[in-house]
């Protein structure tokens, strides 16, 4: 059904921190092979609560763990109005050098932004790049709630590949926000480890790990290195998975790793960050450490055979709240306490 033109969606904006702003965007008819959707809900993403990385692109509007409706359709667009869809806010072009390699957030055509203005709005144009390359349908039986989880599912996808679990291998993840509880659902569905640590600070994240983890270990009351090494018999273990983007965080893991471990680096830390690595440890002990950054077409599509299978994404939906109580949503990721997803809807 063709919407009225000029047509103005509504959509939250980041100017600086602490300072989001309600805006008007005109929004063109959706050209060839684009969609113009109507935006059913939108996950807030911990990222967007990091000053430094959102404040270099300001102004930007917010908002990428999006499921719409279509409601108009270019000229050769593969979906059809009525289709409820994921797209992804990025694409790669799927032919040059780097997607041939699998490396797809490495290709040239991947970073500019391809959801117009972004996912926390009331519509979008989903520009043909990424509806061609990185867009699905959204079955039935997936609630909007769960389609939320596709964009942050499809990143953990990525970062347990990324991490080369082997059988028996023991794992800690570092950081039980919502993150890190995705990171323990997906080994749990994913890999087969003979022990799954978690660890945190936060009494209400530990409770939740609790639910998928071997071992909730409480950093606040013990050094974690001390935990790790009690439940692996004094080996420590062979992955850790670091949430939280800070120098203590890397060096608590990195201590935590038995010899040939591998250290998944899951969030940046700001650019004027320096971790003074020991690299004769590092060196001897063969310790490895993998970036891992967003996610490509074959994680995003795992991501939703895993919804399709009931992995239980949406409890951990803590908060549902409109468009315009996305600011508080967002004070509730920045708070890091109770609040786990946070889900709005326009």
């Amino acid at each position: 059904m063709a919407v009225g033109r000029p047509f103005v969606a509504r959509a939250v904006v980041f100017h600086a921190p602490g300072d989001l702003r309600f805006e008007d965007v005109a929004l063109p008819a959706p050209g060839p092979g684009e969609l113009l959707l109507r935006i059913t809900a939108c996950g807030l993403c911990p990222g967007e609560v990091m000053d430094w990385y959102i404040a270099r692109k300001a102004p930007v509007p917010l908002g990428h763990e999006a499921v719409g409706e279509v409601a108009e359709a270019g000229p050769g667009a593969a979906y059809r109005p009525g289709d409820r869809v994921f797209v992804h806010h990025h694409a790669p072009c799927l032919t040059c050098r780097a997607c041939g390699r699998g490396d797809f957030v490495h290709c040239a055509t991947w970073r500019p932004r391809r959801l117009i203005p972004g996912g926390l709005a009331t519509h979008a144009i989903a520009q043909a790049q990424a509806v061609a390359a990185d867009a699905m349908h959204v079955p039935p039986e997936i609630s909007d709630d769960a389609a939320t989880f596709i964009e942050p599912l499809a990143c953990v996808v990525k970062s347990v590949r990324r991490g080369r679990l082997r059988g028996g291998d023991r794992v800690l993840v570092i950081g039980a926000g919502v993150m890190g509880l995705l990171h323990l659902m997906v080994l749990r569905a994913r890999a087969e480890p003979s022990l799954v640590m978690a660890a945190d600070r936060v009494p209400a994240r530990l409770e939740a790990a609790a639910r998928f983890a071997d071992v909730v270990a409480d950093v606040t009351q013990r050094p974690l290195i001390d935990a790790a090494k009690d439940a692996t018999g004094g080996d420590g273990v062979d992955v850790v998975i670091i949430g939280p983007g800070t120098i203590e965080a890397l060096q608590a893991g990195i201590e935590c790793l038995a010899p040939g471990g591998t250290l998944v680096v899951f969030t940046p830390t700001s650019p004027d960050d320096r971790w003074p690595l020991n690299v004769c440890d590092l060196f001897f002990n063969e310790k490895t450490i993998v970036p891992t950054y967003s996610a490509g077409p074959d994680d995003t599509r795992e991501a939703l055979g895993l919804l399709q299978a009931g992995l239980p994404v949406t409890s951990l939906v803590t908060h549902r709240l409109p468009l315009e109580q996305a600011a508080a949503g967002y004070d509730l990721v920045r708070a890091a306490g109770s609040a786990l997803k946070v889900v709005v809807t326009p």
